[in-house]
């Protein structure tokens, strides 16, 4: 028998560690959390894609009453990019949340498995890193692969 053992390297910065680019996508997420539509779970999640030609696309997860027919941050900006841009690959992300009372997250949450299976073919459809910025008031992890995140992860044959 053999055993595999896998590790996720993750740095944790603050935020006057971070680049100006990376400050600047940090901003935009931010923003994003104020217009979720999330009547229902008043959780409000805000995500940015930095595109390899420096544009940044945001979105904000949208509830719906026919549950599970919302989307979250992470897909709306990742969905909206690829619509818009297809040629620019997503060479970084940035999520942010706030808690029902309205507070930003002291520890940064991570994508729900839909969205790291969308993280990962977004990854693959760019032909590299994504790297992946999780925001919290106490540290943002730094992770440099969406791969990271989803280590035994689907892939298509043929597909890197």
């Amino acid at each position: 028998m053999k055993e595999l053992d896998l590790h996720l390297h993750v740095l944790v910065k603050q935020e006057e560690e971070l680049t100006p680019e990376e400050v600047e996508l940090l901003d935009e997420a931010r923003r994003a959390t104020y217009r979720s539509y999330a009547p229902y779970s008043h959780f409000s999640v805000g995500a940015a894609v930095a595109l390899a030609d420096g544009t940044i696309v945001s979105g904000s997860n949208q509830e719906n009453a026919a549950y599970p027919s919302g989307l979250c941050a992470e897909r709306t900006a990742v969905f909206y990019a690829n619509s818009q841009y297809p040629d620019q690959p997503i060479r970084r992300i940035c999520i942010v949340a706030r808690d029902t009372k309205g507070e930003f997250l002291q520890r940064p949450i991570s994508p729900c498995g839909a969205c790291r299976q969308v993280l990962l073919e977004a990854e693959q459809r760019a032909g590299g890193d994504i790297e992946v910025l999780l925001y919290g008031t106490e540290g943002i992890y730094a992770i440099s692969s969406v791969k990271d995140l989803l280590p035994l992860c689907f892939e298509l044959p043929g597909r890197k």
